[in-house]
Order: structure tokens, then sequence, then C-alpha cells
């Protein structure tokens, strides 16, 4: 039985084609349906969602990633800095809204797409990556785990999912800098 060997990429993105468009909100629909990746719990349509997306790539301090398999987009990635003006948060982002659509998953890249948003965080000179997740969301949190992220508190009222309120668990990940003081030099040390 011979194995098909399949195309993986993640790329950051500052315009999508139609094309890219239509597949984004295909895979985007299919995670909500699947329960993870996104807040929204119910699908919301290739409108809204095109809308969405078309929205995210306008605002400055937003990026978009996106997941390909053989082509075609199936999944995305945010990263989100802090505003210009908040120099204290400076250090510091914050990873939203990643999913692999669930007809994709098993290929690694939910682990290439997390990895590609850290190096872009890392060398725009961001220290710490943030990120928060739903605690029914297993799949999500085991993958965050297992790339290094510590969970360093638990919302018991986080959400609300089909009339039943959800935990959301909180992690961060520091991040070496392309060049500098490691970042371990920047926290307080214990006497």
């Amino acid at each position: 039985m011979s194995q098909v060997a399949h195309e993986l990429s993640v790329e950051r993105v500052v315009a999508l084609s139609d094309a890219d468009l239509e597949d984004l909100c295909e895979a985007t629909d299919a995670a909500i349906i699947e329960g993870g990746g996104f807040g929204w719990v119910a699908p919301q349509g290739r409108m809204a969602l095109a809308r969405h997306f078309r929205g995210v790539l306008l605002v400055p301090e937003r990026e978009l990633f996106v997941a390909r398999l053989d082509g075609h987009l199936v999944g995305s990635a945010q990263l989100v800095r802090p505003a210009r003006n908040n120099e204290a948060l400076a250090w510091a982002a914050q990873l939203t809204h990643a999913y692999i659509a669930p007809y994709a998953r098993g290929y690694g890249l939910a682990r290439m797409m997390v990895n590609r948003v850290e190096e872009r965080a890392a060398a725009l000179g961001h220290r710490v990556l943030n990120l928060d997740v739903r605690e029914t969301q297993r799949t999500a949190i085991e993958l965050f785990e297992r790339l290094g992220y510590i969970r360093w508190g638990t919302h018991p009222a986080y959400a609300r999912v089909e009339g039943r309120t959800v935990a959301g668990h909180h992690y961060y990940k520091t991040l070496e800098p392309v060049r500098g003081r490691p970042t371990e030099a920047l926290f307080p040390q214990d006497p």
C-alpha cells in the first residue's frame, strides 16, 4: 500500500483570493461545527466569515496565518500585537483563533502553524505569547501543552456553549529573541 505525499504549508497572508477565501470559510465553519477553534459556536456562513477575514486583514495589530493542505486553505491563526501606545505590554502578543478543519487534521499543520506564529512574534520582538482556550477543546489543549505552553489560570465562567457555562484555560509561552538577552534574564529571580 503506498502513501500519498501531501503538500503542507503555513504562511502569513496580507490578502486572500476569492478561492482562498472560499476555502477558509468552509474550513472555519467545519471547525465551528466540530466545536473548536473559534469564539463562534454555530456556523456563520460564507458572507459573515468573508467579512470577518477581510476585516482581520485591515487591522494593523493583527496578522493572519493560514495552513494549506495540497494548496487549499484548511485552517488559520491570528497573531494579535498590543496597540502601539501600550509600551508596558509591548513585550507580549496573543495567539488567537487557531484551528485546523477536522478533515485536515493529523498532518502536523496545527503544530506548524503555531510554530510559525511563534517565530513571527519573536522576530517582531515579543518575548511572551499568550493564548486562551475553552476547556472543551481538548485537542488544542494537548497541542499547546505539548508545545510548551504553561497554564497559568482557569476562568470558571469563561464562555457559554449550548446553554452551559464552560471554563477557559489561560496559557503563556516565553519566546527567545532573534537577538539580545535571553528571555529568562527578564523575569524576576528568586532571592
